[in-house]
């Protein structure tokens, strides 16, 4: 086991322009942090109330940036995560205090990104470095929501919501949720994948305090599995990090809380208290009973609490006067943290089958060893292996020459030829007692004195003396012989014996214990035993079964033209490109069809929609110019002071040329009305030919993706797996990245974003995550609303 250590305690003031100077001040070294309240005057002259406060800790953190809090916090534990220990980081904290962004970030700046996604960068960067282990990383989230357990990554496709619900279980290995889905992640880009989608299903809400406030605890946890690329090597380590964003605990006085956030404000504070009261049982050496069980949160956090990890505390506080009543609370936890000891130790464990590997490989050596020795004492031909039939048949004749005085000395070999002669020789006396005992049944009737069967059958026959002992019994114990009495006739003698061994022989044959044979009899009957079967039974039910195995093994005809005529498989994969071009005119055909015809449908109704939208457009202008023509009209009367129906009398009846036009737009105008209808009616057509498009575009690439896969890198001795009707479907075969169409926009922008990223190579992985995960919840998000439109 490994030392005991203190618990980390880190302070995270959030950043304000109303900061108490006068009130929190820290000391030169950054490691404690002083508060000074001003006496309430109203209280009178004496007045006891403690009015200084000052917290020892192992780092104040103040105006830090993102990375220097991470550097100072999380790296050490991370960096030891991959040697084997467990790890914890827990942000704890007043609701708004900057909780959530100091463990998970803003999303929308790489620069902003929490501890998390860093966490998630320096795992597989350190894997990176360490090319001489195989290292599995696996990911879970939890969310813990009013004592109720979700797992925030049930929304994926292949995993679906539970049947049952999440418990908390305990094991000799430690404790762990049953229920909880866990991912593995074989590259940066699909951890922060899971982390966004995540991130999408917690629930939060808003007060007065935060607008976007956590309503539950959230624990993240990745599962690092490093095994040594050696043979040689069957020990590896496992380790945990746990990285635990706390719900902040809030004064509903402040916050003005109702209804359902009064409700998760009650369930928050509660298992808040009950976390305090854990650690306060933890940092009293006195205490035997530590209250775990009292809440969902603490039960979860068992093993991190005082258990086998490396625990570090980051409390987030308020500078601001205001607030200064739960900064001194949240103090106060971070203070009793430190007393808390735990006693992190390397998880090891071993591989049993690479146990095997290498035990066969030392007993091998330990032969070769044993033989040279032998060599060298002039022993040769000495087998250390178990031994076989012909081996245990040659010893057992070695005894039976001994026993019967043929041969003086069995020569002593090994140890395992000391324990077949004994084993031999227990097989020779059974045989010999089986031989004595069927040479006195040929010759006498043996009668077992326990058996009561057989003594009042031998009443009746008669052969019992007047004592009611057998006759010629010497002792009293064991078989008696038995010999009739004198005053039996001899005609009925001959009859009763004869009756008497019928029935023996009818009871032995119930029974199935037949009588012995002797020893050249019994070595007979088996190896005829042996032999028959084989020479019979075996060669006519071998018959077939070598002539199935023979046909099976050859080539069978095929009448598929598809098999004779297909092309040899290259030795290096074609470009993906000219793959693509293959793929479809041959297997993705049909899909390219559709594609295209959907394609063309859509590129249709764009255009029809153009030319409604100009001939709308064109009627819009002709109106807007006649309407400023009447403007000017009624503006140039309005200074002559003519009215609109004077103006109409002067004029003589052809030169009525403003008016005749304007009379002759109405048709047009309402000829208008139904092209709107029609335009509404092209856009919705457009966008559902889009959504097909997409979909017909999104199943060519994942079908090619599978044929290119299982065409190119499967090997051909298994391609038989993948015909039609065998156990592997299509699409069974992992595929490593999407191809690029080139046939839109949107792939030539991704790329161009990849190449143009202001933060580097370092950030592609985050922004790429984060671009997926928006897309797919936007997809579902409209594909919900179509579905929502057609029920309407």
């Amino acid at each position: 086991m490994g030392t005991r250590k203190k618990v980390h305690a880190f302070v995270r003031v959030k950043p304000t322009d109303d900061f108490a100077h006068d009130m929190i001040k820290y000391g030169d070294d950054n490691k404690s942090i002083d508060i000074h309240l001003k006496k309430d005057l109203q209280r009178g002259v004496v007045n006891n109330k403690q009015t200084d406060w000052s917290f020892k800790l192992d780092g104040v953190l103040h105006n830090a940036s993102q990375d220097l809090v991470y550097e100072t916090v999380a790296k050490d534990v991370v960096a030891q995560a991959l040697d084997g220990y467990n790890g914890t980081i827990m942000c704890y904290g007043q609701t708004g205090a900057g909780k959530t962004y100091t463990m998970t970030g803003a999303t929308e700046n790489y620069k902003h990104r929490g501890i998390l996604p860093r966490a998630l960068q320096q795992v597989f960067r350190m894997i990176e470095e360490r090319p001489t282990h195989a290292i599995t990383v696996r990911v879970s989230y939890l969310e813990i929501y009013n004592e109720s357990l979700f797992d925030l990554l049930s929304t994926l496709p292949y995993v679906g919501p539970s049947v049952t619900p999440m418990t908390i279980v305990e094991n000799p290995q430690g404790v762990f949720i049953k229920g909880l889905s866990v991912h593995l992640t074989s590259q940066e880009e699909d951890a922060f994948s899971l982390l966004f989608e995540g991130e999408t299903n917690r629930i939060i809400a808003s007060h007065t305090m935060n607008k976007n406030s956590s309503r539950s605890h959230c624990i993240f946890t990745i599962y690092v599995e490093a095994h040594s690329r050696t043979l040689s090597d069957e020990k590896y380590i496992t380790s945990k990090i746990n990285l635990v964003d706390l719900a902040g605990s809030e004064r509903l006085g402040k916050s003005g809380s109702e209804g359902r956030v009064l409700k998760e404000a009650t369930y928050i504070n509660k298992s808040l208290s009950f976390l305090e009261q854990a650690i306060i049982a933890l940092g009293d050496q006195k205490r035997d009973h530590i209250p775990f069980r009292q809440c969902k949160l603490t039960h979860a956090l068992k093993d991190s609490l005082g258990g086998n990890c490396n625990m570090v505390l980051l409390t987030n506080i308020y500078g601001e006067a205001a607030q200064l009543e739960e900064t001194l609370s949240s103090l106060r936890f971070a203070s009793r943290m430190k007393l808390v000891t735990t006693e992190p130790a390397i998880n090891e464990k071993y591989d049993a089958e690479r146990m095997v590997k290498n035990l066969e490989k030392e007993l091998a050596l330990l032969k070769q060893e044993l033989a040279i020795h032998d060599s060298l004492a002039n022993r040769t031909l000495v087998n250390y292996d178990p031994m076989d039939e012909i081996q245990i048949a040659e010893i057992n004749s070695q005894v039976r020459r001994y026993l019967e005085g043929t041969l003086d000395e069995i020569d002593i070999i090994n140890l395992r030829q000391i324990q077949e002669v004994f084993n031999q020789f227990r097989v020779v006396l059974s045989q010999q007692e089986q031989e004595v005992e069927s040479a006195l049944r040929r010759k006498y009737t043996l009668i077992d004195k326990n058996d009561f069967a057989a003594i009042s059958a031998v009443q009746k026959a008669g052969l019992m003396d007047v004592d009611g002992h057998l006759v010629g019994e010497p002792d009293g114990q064991g078989f008696g012989l038995g010999v009739t009495s004198f005053s039996t006739k001899p005609g009925k003698k001959s009859k009763s014996k004869k009756t008497f061994k019928e029935q023996l022989s009818s009871s032995a044959r119930k029974e199935g214990a037949s009588s012995p044979v002797s020893g050249k009899d019994f070595e007979v009957s088996t190896s005829k035993t042996q032999l028959t079967p084989s020479s019979k039974e075996g060669d006519v039910k071998d018959l077939p079964l070598r002539d199935l195995e023979t046909s099976s093994a050859e080539p069978l005809p095929s009448d598929s033209p598809k098999e004779e005529s297909r092309p040899p498989r290259p030795s290096t994969p074609p470009p993906k490109p000219v793959a693509f071009e293959d793929f479809k005119n041959e297997r993705g055909s049909e899909i390219n069809r559709i594609f295209k015809e959907n394609k063309s449908i859509l590129n249709e109704r764009r255009k029809r929609a153009s030319e409604t939208t100009q001939r709308i457009n064109a009627i819009k202008r002709e109106m807007d110019m006649t309407k400023e023509a009447l403007n000017f009209q009624k503006s140039l009367r309005e200074k002559q002071g003519e009215s609109e129906q004077q103006a109409l009398q002067r004029l003589p009846q052809g030169d009525g040329q403003l008016v005749t036009p304007t009379r002759a737009l109405h048709p047009g105008v309402v000829s208008s009305l139904p092209r709107y209808q029609d335009l509404r009616d092209l856009k919705a057509e457009i966008q559902y030919c889009q959504h097909l498009v997409d979909q017909c575009r999104h199943r060519l690439l994942t079908e090619f993706d599978i044929w290119y896969n299982e065409s190119f890198f499967i090997p051909e001795d298994m391609q038989v797996s993948l015909k039609p009707g065998s156990s592997i479907r299509p699409g069974m075969v992992p595929v490593s990245r999407l191809v690029s169409l080139g046939e839109d926009d949107q792939d030539k922008f991704s790329q161009l974003q990849q190449m143009m990223l202001p933060e580097g190579p370092d950030s592609i992985s985050f922004y790429n995550a984060k671009v997926k995960t928006e897309q797919k919840h936007n997809y579902l998000k409209t594909m919900m609303g179509l579905r929502q439109g057609h029920r309407k």
